[in-house]
């Protein structure tokens, strides 16, 4: 799958030079976040791509623990890889993106952040994302009630959503965030979420005092599901958003409860598009365009089976 501005000059180009070796034979792809069934997506999908072009792919997960990554970019300009792709945000390991510049190594975000040291980020447009799934729960609501908003400021791709549906939110006078709550995502984010909101739910127990649940992503919303059933208030009609739309999201979505809505980003063309934005660097193309957004779908109960 190839992303719409890779335009076929190019890409004969790329291919032309995988075609003849010259092209990476080793990429490493470091996260630290594999637990998210997005990062999974993600990684298969560049692999698959890479694939295609011939490249040994080494997939390096660091197990939540952001500082780790440095030391693994490090590893691998030790090992005189050709590329490296990041997971993660810039900001948090710019010694480890200063040795891979040093190396002359680019390092390409798969929907990680922007930065100097970052030859192009390819990822979903999270404002736009944020805008549509906080517009829909002030819409579904009628603008006003307490919401709970699931956020994660340490990962600037999800940062942004929660800043975007701040705003949203702000905008409508009658609509109040009761909780900006950021889960531990070491587990993957559905335990603690579940947790947290069954706190929530104890502190404010009267039917109609939680309007809905706004998640920067899908596991927060999957957990407060959870948390809102198991204490039988799944009849109050509190209104559930998600973002990326995974498997355990739709299949929320179509059992038709409170979870109403996601975001499907195209985890398969965000990873295919990285590839392919790593073959371009690595045939000599300067990139313009520094961000690249794959195109993405609001999923509802009108979509969700499509």
């Amino acid at each position: 799958m190839l992303h719409t501005s890779l335009k076929a000059a190019g890409l004969a180009s790329v291919l032309g030079f995988a075609a003849h070796g010259v092209l990476a034979e080793t990429v490493a792809v470091i996260t630290p976040y594999l637990a998210q069934p997005g990062t999974q997506f993600y990684v298969e999908g560049f692999q698959a791509r890479a694939t295609e072009l011939g490249w040994t792919v080494n997939v390096i997960d660091t197990a939540g623990d952001v500082a780790a990554v440095i030391s693994r970019i490090e590893d691998s300009v030790t090992q005189k890889v050709d590329a490296i792709v990041i997971n993660v945000d810039p900001a948090q390991i710019g010694a480890g993106l200063q040795a891979a510049a040093d190396a002359g190594i680019p390092v390409v975000g798969m929907d990680a952040g922007s930065d100097p040291l970052v030859a192009a980020n390819i990822t979903s447009n999270g404002y736009a994302m944020a805008a549509e799934t906080a517009v829909y729960v002030a819409n579904r609501i009628g603008g006003a009630g307490n919401v709970v908003m699931f956020t994660f400021d340490p990962f600037p791709p999800v940062q942004v959503r929660g800043v975007v549906a701040d705003a949203v939110f702000g905008n409508f006078p009658d609509i109040k965030v009761l909780d900006r709550i950021t889960p531990d995502v070491s587990d993957g984010g559905i335990a603690d979420s579940r947790a947290k909101m069954e706190a929530i739910l104890a502190a404010n127990p009267d039917p109609g005092s939680i309007a809905a649940v706004w998640a920067a992503w899908d596991q927060p919303a999957l957990g407060a599901l959870q948390a809102i059933e198991a204490a039988g208030r799944g009849g109050e009609g509190i209104v559930i958003t998600g973002i990326d739309a995974n498997p355990q999201a739709r299949d929320a979505i179509k059992a038709g409860g409170n979870f109403e809505a996601s975001v499907a980003q195209d985890f398969a063309g965000i990873g295919a598009t990285t590839a392919d934005t790593v073959a371009r660097i690595l045939a000599g193309e300067t990139l313009v365009q520094k961000v690249i957004y794959v195109p993405t779908v609001l999923i509802t109960s009108a979509n969700v089976g499509e």
